[in-house]
């Protein structure tokens, strides 16, 4: 009611509820009114019924006569006053299978399987075929109905102060939505929310970190007052809470800007634009258009864009999405991401230019990450997820003034603090691991370094080498630790940490054999690798299978794999390396 008032329209509700035969309430969620109005009534429905009369849409010559035969058909066969057997007649012509298993769960009516009924709806639709009525048209004739009722009832209820009230917001879609500016727009708002994520995280990232390892500082005191073991110690605060610390202190912050950031875009009544503009791409790609929805949300977390396909009804395309989501770099990956582009590709321009041309770059490996997405995406759809693209009907919602104060409530408690909640909770367990391994020495070598020997040759395969390879590995629970790792195991100082500036850190890289080729293949394999700890227990409670969880583990892995490898063998045969 509070969006009507804005743009000047006025509905009659008494008017409306005497068409429709219910009472019809109006409520502003946002403002909190109506609601009382809106439970009362219902409650007086329910506990005081009174003698309505719903209204009855008349669907045709045709259909009225078979609905009337089917109706007759049930009224000899069912004796229950729960239901409206107009409104099941209908659906058994239509054949809605969901809402027929649900009367059959709820009200113990197994209509399909019940052979007289489903015999005569059978000998009733033959008759409907026969006049030009199959399965779709009939579909489509009674929806065309209902909406043919629902405009003249509109026309009767509906007054406007101004005709134009929807002019501006179709003045703005015509170039949000259009074929020619709608997708370059969506990247240069990428690429913008980027950039203010890389420019903003940086200091507070600086600040937390400072002040957990004072923490961490802290803590070291109270293990010497206490004279604690030294393997106590080791295993954790160097181990557990290092680790916790490098976790929160990467991942907190630009989570802390991307998820209002990106919360404001959902306000403003954009993001339904973004799945208008990628729907016929990920329709040719077998999938549902609102998985452009959830690719976006997994931009701040792939946990929260696993959680956000709920969104997708049909689950042949919520698992694609699902599968798919690690496509697109979380902010996990972004710390990897942006220190390399950094130090190997734009470490030579002037620092005034190296934000944005790391935001350029940055936004073109993601822009790689949401081709993947629609190349897994249809192949997928052909081959253990076959099926047919399904429609739905997408709102374009009005533009509206976001709301602030609630923006950064919801994304800082409903996503950041949800998701950082679950990193912590694995990364704590993988802090103690990475600790063990790397301090546990076999033959004066530490088990870290047999286990990057051991990967080597198939590392060397793919551009990336043993330590690299077991740092992703290590990294599983968190994908904010690899660079940390790497630092480690070149160093083999037995602890993450992390150098004081990125020149110290390239002059290691490339002591160590990094060049741009290994830069591009880590690039490449961090886009695509398996999904982080977090991700994967959360795909395995949202799909409740192993399998599945697997498959979404397997599918991004061996396109990385296979990426890194092809880049590395074409360079290798280029360049004579």
């Amino acid at each position: 009611m509070d969006e009507a008032k804005r743009k000047g329209i006025n509905i009659n509700l008494l008017q409306l509820s005497d068409y429709l035969g219910v009472p019809v309430i109006g409520t502003s969620a946002n403002k909190a009114e109506g609601l009382d109005d809106l439970t009362e009534s219902i409650y007086e429905l329910i506990n005081r019924p009174k003698s309505t009369k719903t209204i009855c849409i008349n669907y045709g010559d045709a259909i009225e006569d078979a609905i009337n035969e089917v109706d007759e058909l049930l009224h000899s066969k069912i004796k229950i006053k729960d239901i409206n057997l107009r409104w099941l007649a209908l659906k058994l012509l239509d054949n809605n299978k969901s809402l027929l298993d649900a009367v059959n769960k709820y009200l113990h009516l197994d209509l399909i399987n019940n052979r007289e009924i489903a015999e005569g709806v059978i000998q009733i639709k033959s008759h409907l075929y026969k006049d030009g009525f199959n399965e779709n048209k009939l579909r489509d004739s009674i929806v065309s109905c209902i909406v043919n009722e629902s405009e003249r009832i509109s026309k009767e209820v509906l007054s406007y102060q101004s005709t134009k009230y929807n002019v501006t917001d179709r003045k703005i879609d015509k170039y949000l939505t259009s074929k020619l500016f709608g997708i370059p727009i969506m990247i240069g708002l990428l690429g913008l929310v980027m950039y203010l994520t890389l420019i903003g995280a940086n200091i507070p990232s600086k600040f937390l970190a400072d002040a957990l390892f004072w923490l961490e500082d802290r803590l070291t005191d109270f293990f010497v007052w206490a004279n604690a073991p030294k393997w106590l110690y080791g295993a954790l605060v160097l181990g557990v809470y290092r680790t916790l610390a490098w976790v929160v202190s990467v991942m907190l912050p630009p989570m802390a800007i991307f998820f209002p950031l990106f919360t404001i875009l959902e306000d403003l009544g954009y993001l339904p634009r973004v799945a208008f503009n990628l729907d016929k791409l990920f329709k040719k790609s077998c999938a549902c258009g609102k998985q452009a929805l959830t690719m976006c949300m997994g931009f701040g977390c792939n946990a929260a864009g696993v959680v956000g396909c709920r969104i997708i009804d049909s689950p042949r395309e919520r698992l694609i999405a699902i599968i798919t989501n690690n496509f697109v770099p979380c902010n996990g990956r972004f710390p990897t991401l942006i220190a390399i582009i950094t130090m190997f590709f734009v470490g030579m321009i002037s620092s005034f230019w190296q934000p944005l041309l790391s935001t350029i770059l940055l936004t073109g490996v993601i822009i790689l990450g949401v081709i993947m997405t629609l190349l897994i995406s249809k192949l997928l759809s052909m081959t253990i997820l076959k099926g047919i693209p399904s429609t739905y009907t997408l709102e374009l919602p009005s533009y509206r003034k976001p709301q602030v104060g609630r923006v950064i409530v919801r994304s800082i408690l409903d996503r950041t603090l949800f998701v950082l909640g679950r990193a912590v909770a694995v990364a704590a367990p993988a802090g103690l691991i990475i600790w063990i391994i790397a301090n546990t020495n076999i033959g004066g070598t530490s088990l870290l370094t047999h286990c990057a020997n051991f990967l080597y040759p198939f590392a060397h395969l793919i551009g990336l080498d043993g330590y690299i390879l077991m740092a992703f590995i290590l990294g599983f629970p968190a994908n904010e630790i690899v660079i940390p790792i790497i630092i480690m195991s070149y160093m083999s100082t037995g602890n993450i940490l992390e150098l004081d500036s990125l020149v110290e850190l390239k002059t290691l890289l490339v002591n160590n054999g990094w060049t741009w080729v290994t830069a591009v293949c880590v690039m490449l394999f961090s886009l695509m690798h398996w999904p982080c700890g977090t991700t994967c227990w959360t795909i395995k409670k949202e799909t409740q299978s192993l399998k599945w969880t697997l498959i979404s583990f397997v599918v991004p892995t061996i396109m990385g794999i296979i990426s890194c490898f092809t880049v590395a063998s074409l360079m290798r045969l280029l360049l004579n390396i």
